[in-house]
């Protein structure tokens, strides 16, 4: 699950502010071999041999110890490195979830001595509350469109009886798999060493943590990885039976007949694919003008047209909900809705349920930060963009670092990922700086929606504002072999790029695995690579992945000449 990203198009992507001498590292004038990472593969039980590996040197452990010193000791600890004389870790993460677990694993293998601070349970917000297990109820809601749709399967050859479904056991596999992925977390960071600190951490001052109520820790630098939880508008009283959040859905505790979904974007869509599935009844209530008002508008209307029109889904838009009324005493759940503009009443809803997917809120509360003098915006702590915190007067804040939702610069799990393996490498002597352009989203619908880059507005936008030309280039399923085999024709895959360099600004893909496809794209925008360089890629054939292929041969590039590979942006 995931929710909604907020990216900068202005020209000039950095923060402009006051910056000590902090820095022991100056940026490097080659490319930058950028590294993406979500669910690291050791926390689906495979592990790396480290023991027998040598560990790269940082800048802090080298001036103590010697390259041999430090081998020796990694190989007696499991991989973790050992603690400087003056600080008890290399390393302290605040949030054992995956933008944590991410940082730590790279810290290890970098040869810092790493602990991690958890205060609730170790996997966050995406393995027990997001992205985990709303992949498993959607993988169920997947299966049983397949089995309702006597059209496709007669198209197939196959015939099958009326689909059922046990509520508990959907629920079940849910819960198990969420049990899994953290077990497997956790046991990833404790076979290489890193140190599971459990309890709240609050920071005491610079370079110091306080985990639960007295164990006091150092660090030579702390990552702050704490997430967010889900944001409930003033008005709405949850009461976690019918009116709900994320959190509560994802339990399946009911399948309600009627269910009002207030928000259209990544988490309302899934949970609208899930509920309809197993015969729910939908009614979207969105602030906006039109559904889905995060996506590229193209898609969104090609999306809405297969995933919302033909389905038991009904919506309103450009209004709000303004108070929402949980289910009592025999009496319905009761939605009051004004419109968006003038604040004036629109209309009264009578529901079984609500769910509340308006997005996600920081949680940054109780961290300690007025100690290190740090104001959060809207509860988001600011940073810049090598994800140094800066405090109020607008100053870098020495060896402290925020990553994931808890910054706001892009809210999902893969990218928490990214930016905590960024400050690692920052913090082991070698600059980097993530182009948050290139992390791809997905939206896991049947079918899928993904996307990376711009969207068509905004790169209209900056095409106008830095005086450059855009194309577009679309290319449909229908034309691919392995889509109709499947008899799943249905979908779009979109480009958008310069036509006088080849720089690919977004892609956007709407079709069956969306969600895989679309990587090729991402990676091509992180390595900087043009489309007429990607254009004499090889593709297998038949393979779902010649619809990427098929969308660069189609652009129309000026230059037969690459270009330079570029810095990335920072975002």
């Amino acid at each position: 699950m995931q929710s909604s990203l907020s990216l900068s198009l202005s020209p000039h992507t950095s923060l402009t502010i006051p910056r000590p001498n902090q820095s022991s590292f100056a940026p490097s004038a080659k490319p930058i071999n950028l590294r993406f990472c979500g669910l690291r593969r050791e926390a689906l039980g495979y592990f790396s041999p480290l023991l027998t590996r040598r560990v790269q040197l940082n800048p802090i452990t080298a001036r103590r110890r010697s390259a041999a010193d430090l081998v020796v000791s990694a190989a007696l600890s499991g991989g973790n490195g050992s603690p400087p004389k003056s600080f008890d870790y290399d390393l302290l993460i605040i949030g054992a979830g995956v933008g944590g677990h991410g940082a730590a694993l790279h810290a290890v293998e970098k040869g810092l001595k790493t602990g991690i601070i958890e205060g609730d349970v170790v996997g966050g917000t995406c393995v027990n509350r997001g992205c985990v297990p709303s992949k498993a109820l959607l993988a169920v809601s997947g299966r049983m469109r397949e089995l309702q749709s006597e059209h496709h399967l007669k198209a197939l050859g196959l015939q099958v009886s009326a689909a059922g479904y046990d509520r508990q056991g959907v629920a079940d596999h849910a819960n198990n798999l969420a049990s899994k992925i953290r077990n497997n977390l956790t046991n990833s960071m404790k076979a290489i060493g890193v140190d599971i600190l459990t309890g709240v951490g609050t920071i005491l001052g610079p370079q110091k943590m306080k985990v639960g109520s007295d164990k006091v820790v150092t660090a030579q630098n702390i990552i702050i990885a704490t997430g967010s939880v889900p944001f409930v508008p003033k008005g709405i009283e949850v009461d976690g039976k019918t009116v709900i959040t994320s959190d509560h859905a994802l339990k399946l505790e009911s399948v309600p007949d009627w269910i009002a979904i207030v928000g259209s974007g990544y988490i309302g869509l899934e949970f609208s694919d899930v509920y309809t599935a197993l015969g729910s009844e939908v009614t979207f209530i969105e602030a906006l003008d039109q559904l889905m008002p995060g996506f590229d508008p193209e898609i969104g209307k090609l999306a809405q047209r297969v995933l919302i029109n033909p389905r038991k889904i009904d919506y309103h838009t450009g209004v709000f909900a303004t108070k929402i009324t949980p289910a009592k005493d025999g009496k319905p759940v009761i939605i009051e809705l004004i419109d968006a503009k003038t604040k004036e009443p629109k209309d009264t809803l009578e529901v079984d349920a609500a769910l509340i997917a308006t997005g996600r809120a920081p949680f940054t509360q109780g961290l300690g930060l007025e100690n290190v003098n740090v104001a959060t915006q809207r509860g988001f702590v600011p940073v810049d963009e090598r994800m140094r915190v800066i405090d109020a007067n607008g100053n870098l804040v020495p060896h402290l670092f925020c990553i994931g939702d808890a910054n706001g610069k892009m809210m999902l799990a893969h990218a928490a990922s990214a930016q905590g393996i960024s400050v690692v490498e920052q913090v082991t002597g070698r600059d980097h700086v993530l182009n948050h352009l290139s992390i791809p989203a997905a939206c896991f619908t049947h079918p899928e929606i993904s996307m990376v880059g711009l969207t068509e507005p905004q790169a209209r936008e900056k095409a106008e504002k830095e005086g450059f030309e855009v194309s577009i280039a679309k290319t449909s399923f229908k034309a691919n072999t392995k889509a109709l085999a499947e008899n799943e024709g249905e979908g779009l895959a979109k480009l958008i790029y310069r036509p006088d360099n080849g720089e690919i600004l977004g892609v956007h893909i709407f079709g069956l695995h969306a969600a895989d496809l679309i990587h090729e794209a991402s990676n091509a925008i992180a390595l900087g690579t043009r489309i007429q360089d990607i254009k004499l890629a090889v593709h297998a054939h038949p393979t779902l992945s010649e619809v990427l292929d098929e969308l660069f041969k189609s652009a129309k590039v000026k230059a037969q000449v690459s270009s330079p590979v570029s810095e990335p942006v920072a975002v």
